[in-house]
C-alpha cells in the first residue's frame, strides 16, 4: 500500500543510500548530519558535505512534514480547502545539490518528493539536471540518453514532456540563457491520463535510485581533467548564475522561504564561493564562450551534432 508513512520512510533509505555512494566516490569527506523539527509536526536531517576531493559543498536533505494548512500554503499551491475544517498537509522528499572542487566536474541537482492533503489530493514531483561549468556535449548526451532510459522503463512520453519541462523551468530569463544542460523536471503527477498511483511512485523511485550512478560517470570522465586559475575564475562566474536562478527564480527556493521553511536546509543549494564581474564578456572562440553558446532551451542532446 502507498502512503505517506510509506512514502516517507522509501526517501529516508534513498538519503542513505546515496550518501554512501557519495563518500565512497569522493574518496575524502564524509557527510555531517542535522537532525531538525518542524514547527507544526516531523521534520528532517540535513547532510552536507564540504571540503571533499571531488565535492567542494553539498547536500542531501531528508524532510516529512506536514500540519495545519497554512493560508499561504493555500495560495502558493492553489489547493481548493473545501468543506474540511481544518485541512491538514504532509510533505515528504529528498533534495540534492553538489558542487564540485573542480571547474571540469558539474554541479548537479535531484529532488524527488510527494504531497498530499487531507481531502485526498495527492501528487509528486521531482527531477534532475546537469550544470556543467565547461559544457561538454558527449558527456551531456549521455546524461541525457541515461534519464530517457529511466523514463523510457516507465512510460515512453516521459522523457520528450519532462525533458522540455525542465527546458522551460530552468531558465534564467534575465540573462536570456539556460541553467545548465537541462534533464527532466516535472511535477503534479497525480492518477490521470491512465496512470495510477503505483505508476508514479515506480517512476519517482527510478528516478531516486538513477541518481548517484548518473553523478558518478559525469565524476569519473571529468575529475582529471586539467584546469587552472583562469577556469577557477570560471566556475565562480557559473557559480553566480546558479545563485541567480535559485534565490529569483526557483519555486522551491521561494515556497520554502514563504512558508516558514528551514533556511539552513534551504539554502544548502547555494556555492561555497560565487562571482559577479561587471559585464563580463568572454573571448571569442573560446571555451568559456563555447559553454555559452550551448546553453540554450531546445537542444536535442542525443543529437547535438546535427544542430552545431
Amino acid at each position: 500500500m502507498i502512503n505517506k508513512d510509506t512514502v516517507s520512510e522509501w526517501f529516508r533509505g534513498l538519503q542513505d543510500r546515496i550518501c554512501g555512494s557519495l563518500e565512497q566516490l569522493d574518496g575524502k569527506a564524509t557527510f555531517k548530519e542535522d537532525n531538525w523539527d518542524y514547527h507544526d509536526t516531523g521534520g528532517g536531517r540535513s547532510r552536507v558535505i564540504e571540503n571533499g576531493a571531488v565535492i567542494a559543498k553539498g547536500g542531501v536533505n531528508f524532510s516529512g512534514v506536514g500540519g495545519a494548512m497554512p493560508p499561504k500554503l493555500l495560495q502558493l499551491l492553489k489547493v481548493d480547502a473545501g468543506s474540511e475544517e481544518p485541512l491538514t498537509f504532509f510533505a515528504t522528499g529528498v533534495s540534492i545539490v553538489l558542487h564540485s572542487q573542480s571547474p571540469q566536474v558539474p554541479i548537479i541537482h535531484m529532488n524527488v518528493r510527494y504531497f498530499e492533503t487531507s481531502n485526498g489530493i495527492w501528487w509528486f514531483g521531482g527531477g534532475i539536471d546537469l550544470t556543467p561549468h565547461y559544457v561538454k556535449p558527449d558527456l551531456a548526451k549521455e546524461f541525457h540518453e541515461g534519464l530517457e532510459a529511466v523514463c523510457a522503463a516507465h512510460d515512453a512520453s516521459y522523457y520528450p514532456k519532462f525533458k522540455e519541462w525542465a527546458d522551460n523551468y530552468f531558465y534564467i530569463p534575465h540573462r536570456e540563457e539556460t541553467r545548465g544542460v537541462g534533464g527532466i523536471f516535472f511535477d503534479r503527477l497525480r492518477a490521470t491520463d491512465g496512470f495510477t498511483k503505483v505508476d508514479r511512485w515506480a517512476f519517482v523511485q527510478s528516478v531516486g535510485d538513477a541518481f548517484a550512478d548518473l553523478y558518478r560517470h559525469q565524476v569519473e570522465q571529468t575529475r582529471g581533467l586539467p584546469y587552472g586559475q583562469a577556469e577557477l575564475e570560471w566556475q565562480k562566474l557559473r557559480r553566480g548564475r546558479y545563485v541567480e536562478f535559485n534565490l529569483v527564480w526557483d519555486r522551491g527556493t521561494k515556497f520554502g522561504l514563504e512558508t516558514n521553511g528551514r533556511t539552513e536546509s534551504i539554502l544548502m543549494s547555494l556555492p561555497p564561493q560565487a562571482n559577479w564581474v561587471y559585464d563580463y564578456q568572454a573571448a571569442a572562440d573560446s571555451e568559456e564562450q563555447r559553454t555559452l553558446d550551448w546553453l540554450k532551451k531546445g537542444i536535442d542532446w542525443k543529437d547535438y551534432q546535427l544542430i552545431k
